[in-house]
């Protein structure tokens, strides 16, 4: 049923191009046909997605901010199936349940809990969380994998591949292969609960007595089961529909802050900061919980890669640019790319980094996803590649920054880039000393005006 529900994808996609042609015929705009081709291939793969789980609702994740990019009057039904996605996972019962916890923890299972509520209090993209009492008194969090899940998903990534051209929907031109093949990778990661319990207790020894985070302590893992303390606090969820702008900014702040500068205390790039993973306690201190996708990180590659980017776009200019493009394996050898509709195209995503203080906001970020995923023939997007080494921190990156806009959180978003990356820091440096509004890679007559002038998206410079 799976497979078959996945394999209507492809086939609608084809025959909406189909159909594309005859209304080019007719003489409708090719612009506006390629338009609704996406807009109708992206919310039949949202809906299709939100009836399923597994591997196929953490895609549904990544791609969540697609939805962005959607005008006003057209991103309700696409809200409305992300938010199906999300929250709506069916829960076990209490059957499954025990029969999951007998065969990890033993039939006698049941002795090493004070207490176990048989109801889910949270759900995952493959296993759901019980709240219990440790036989210590310690109330704390058993994260039990669907039974099945781990053929589901290995049975998902095999139609992932065969579809893998519908990502052309999202990111057109884009190395579908590769990122393909990144994307299966970190869902694989995330099967396998003797790394994640690994992870999470590499973080939070990491992380001890911090005033800043609490990474719950693994108590122990078993087969399909982890159980660790149970953090206390307001979920980031509620904290986007609820929360005081002071929350949201220290919240927003601190996630970011966990992403970017984790790994220099870990050693590990926290892969999946979306907003279920985070909770903000009374203390002001920032909850983390899930860490199934994480990985060993920095490569090499991408330390050279974020040094030489920085100082390009701060400093170097479009030239430098191409140099990083092409050294870095963004386009295969040999191909053309317009450099310049390239700068264009990544000054707006470097915003928070021109200024001390910056206002996250969907409406920023969806323009750049709007700019990105335009249909046109001409956009620079076509002429671009990934390379591998990137993929985990790209998943990382959109997801953080999907989760700080949708808390539109403001602050010094700089700072917190110049801590994690001394090569970031310096092209900074550089670029405040020359005392400029414009980044190197922009022409000043497109980029934005200073920030005074900017009230509703800058915090204050």
């Amino acid at each position: 049923m799976r497979n078959a529900k996945l394999a209507t994808l492809p086939v609608a996609y084809a025959g909406r191009r189909a159909a594309g042609v005859g209304k080019r015929a007719m003489g409708r705009p090719p612009a506006e046909v390629q338009r609704e081709i996406q807009q109708r291939t992206a919310q039949h793969i949202f809906e299709v997605l939100g009836e399923l789980r597994g591997c196929v609702t953490k895609l549904g994740q990544l791609l969540s901010i697609y939805e962005l990019a959607l005008p006003d009057g057209t991103g309700e039904p696409y809200r409305i199936a992300l938010r199906q996605l999300q929250d709506s996972t069916p829960a076990m019962l209490p059957p499954t349940v025990h029969a999951a916890m007998a065969a990890s923890l033993g039939p006698d299972w049941r002795s090493q809990f004070r207490e176990f509520d048989d109801r889910s209090a949270a759900s995952a993209s493959i296993g759901q969380v019980h709240r219990a009492v440790w036989q210590d008194g310690r109330a704390v969090a058993v994260k039990i994998m669907y039974p099945g899940a781990r053929a589901a998903v290995h049975g998902d990534l095999q139609q992932l591949r065969r579809i893998s051209v519908l990502a052309t929907v999202f990111i057109p031109g884009a190395d579908v292969h590769s990122l393909t093949d990144g994307i299966s990778a970190s869902i694989e990661q995330e099967l396998d609960y003797l790394a994640e319990a690994r992870h999470q207790r590499t973080f939070a020894a990491a992380f001890a007595d911090d005033p800043d985070f609490l990474v719950p302590e693994v108590i122990t893992q078993c087969g399909d089961v982890i159980v660790s303390e149970w953090v206390d606090g307001i979920s980031m969820p509620r904290l986007i529909t609820s929360g005081t702008q002071a929350q949201r900014d220290r919240a927003g702040l601190l996630a970011l802050r966990f992403v970017i500068a984790g790994w220099q205390r870990a050693g590990l790039l926290y892969a999946d900061p979306h907003p279920g993973n985070f909770r903000l306690l009374p203390d002001g201190r920032l909850g983390v919980v899930d860490f199934g996708a994480c990985t060993p990180w920095p490569p090499a590659e991408f330390l050279a890669w974020l040094g030489d980017l920085a100082e390009a776009v701060f400093n170097g200019g479009v030239p430098a640019l191409e140099r990083v493009i092409r050294d870095h394996g963004f386009v295969a050898p040999g191909r053309d790319i317009d450099v310049e509709a390239a700068a264009e195209m990544l000054a707006p995503l470097l915003e928070p980094l021109q200024y001390s203080t910056f206002r996250m906001s969907t409406e920023w970020l969806g323009g750049i996803v709007r700019e990105a995923t335009s249909p046109r023939l001409t956009n620079v997007t076509r002429q671009l590649t990934v390379p591998g080494y990137y993929t985990p921190f790209g998943r990382a990156l959109l997801t953080a920054l999907g989760t700080l806009c949708q808390l539109g959180t403001g602050g010094a978003l700089k700072a917190e880039f110049a801590r994690a990356s001394p090569e970031m820091a310096a092209a900074m440096v550089a670029f405040d000393r020359r005392e400029t509004a414009h980044l190197a890679i922009a022409r000043a007559e497109s980029t934005p005006a200073p920030p005074q002038s900017r009230r509703l998206r800058v915090v204050g410079d």
